[in-house]
């Protein structure tokens, strides 16, 4: 789903970009536009990205704290074990 936003955001900034290239307009002006599409194509990129390391980031920690309770649960049963056959 991710890479699904990334292409879009990647599309959008490559349309928003063709169509100040091909705008009938003085150069510097093109220039100037070509840089601010770019800033704000820019921008949204990382924010996507961000989002997306904070997704990985919390989807990391449950499983480390679900295999943590695992691991623990574990432990448990192996000391009832040995202690119930002592």
């Amino acid at each position: 789903m991710k890479s699904n936003v990334l292409g879009i955001v990647a599309g959008l900034a490559a349309g928003a970009l063709l169509g100040v290239l091909f705008a009938p307009d003085k150069g510097s002006k093109t220039r100037k536009k070509i840089k601010n599409k770019t800033s704000e194509a820019k921008k949204d990129l990382k924010k996507e990205f961000d989002n997306f390391l904070d997704t990985v980031s919390k989807k990391y920690n449950s499983v480390v704290d679900k295999g943590e309770d695992v691991l623990e649960k574990g432990k448990e049963k192996v000391n009832h074990v040995v202690n119930s056959k002592n």
